[in-house]
Formats: C-alpha cells, structure tokens, sequence
C-alpha cells in the first residue's frame, strides 16, 4: 500500500471574479499533482461530464481546461490544504489542514458550492461551511474509484451544476 507522506496542495485555485460556481474536491490524486491541473488522471471522468453538461469541447491541455472554467463561471478548488496521504486513496486520508476558501468567495461572485465526493462534502460541512456562511451540495464523486456510477448516471446528478 505504501507510506504515508505528508503533502501540501501543489495546485492554485481556478477562478476570477466572475466565476459563480465553485466545485470543491478532496485533495489531489498522485496523477493529478503530477499532471499539474485538477482531474489530471485520465480515468477520472470529471472534464468528460462538464463536456456533456455544457455542450461544449474542452480540449486536452491545461489552458484549454482553464478557458472552459472562465468561459462558464466555473471556480475550482479542493477542502484540503494539507494532509498525510498514501498515494491517491482519499480513505487514507489524515492530518488534515483546511484549505481557505474565503480568498474566492471574496474575490468572486459564488452562487452556490458544489462538492465532487463525500469525503470534501464531510470535510466542506466540518471545516469551511459556517466561516463561510454558505451550504454546498454533494455530487458523487467522478473518480474512477467510484464505479458504482455510470457516466449517465453522474450526468442525471451533476446537470443541477447548470442551472
């Protein structure tokens, strides 16, 4: 299984001052950190289902990803600023330092906090929703662990984002 290490959130959050929506993860998996941008593991079927929402191609590389974000309001983040992780597994999870979400709701417009998962709906809920003042809803989690959920089936939670 490997040991654990302690790691500090490589990623800056993705938005401007005009992003409405704010998707929070958990924490970035090993593919991701080294990928250099969210959902950075090809598996994970995050940009594919923002695709299929908003009816419009992404691209493959970074920047492309980024012009989707700002082209849809879209803010991206992950709850967690620091923590003991072995590898990718969001179970092993420990030793966590919350991330500070008030730097975007300050400089943007958010309407409403959308968490990818559980764990960064439990860990939303526990460390950043009274600070902030604002309540999120839980999606289930586009990672690939999370097979339980077809592609169609994510696309039937996930549409609210749109709205």
């Amino acid at each position: 299984m490997g040991d654990y290490q302690t790691i500090v959130h490589p990623l800056k959050a993705e938005f401007d001052e005009n992003s409405r929506i704010l998707i929070l993860g958990s924490f970035p998996s090993v593919k991701t950190r080294e990928y250099g941008f969210f959902y950075g593991n090809k598996q994970n079927r995050f940009w594919k289902l923002l695709s299929l929402i908003f009816e419009d191609d992404i691209g493959e590389k970074i920047e492309d990803k980024k012009e989707f974000l700002h082209r849809h309001q879209i803010a991206l983040w992950d709850v967690i600023y620091k923590c003991d992780i072995i590898g990718s597994s969001d179970s092993s999870i420990k030793n966590v330092e919350p991330t500070d979400l008030s730097k975007i709701i300050k400089k943007a417009n958010i309407q409403n906090i959308y968490c990818n998962g559980g764990l960064s709906y439990k860990l939303y809920k526990k460390y950043q929703s009274k600070n902030l003042g604002m309540d999120a809803f839980k999606l289930p989690s586009t990672s690939p662990a999370n097979a339980r959920y077809s592609l169609e089936d994510l696309f039937d939670f996930w549409e609210i984002i749109k709205e």
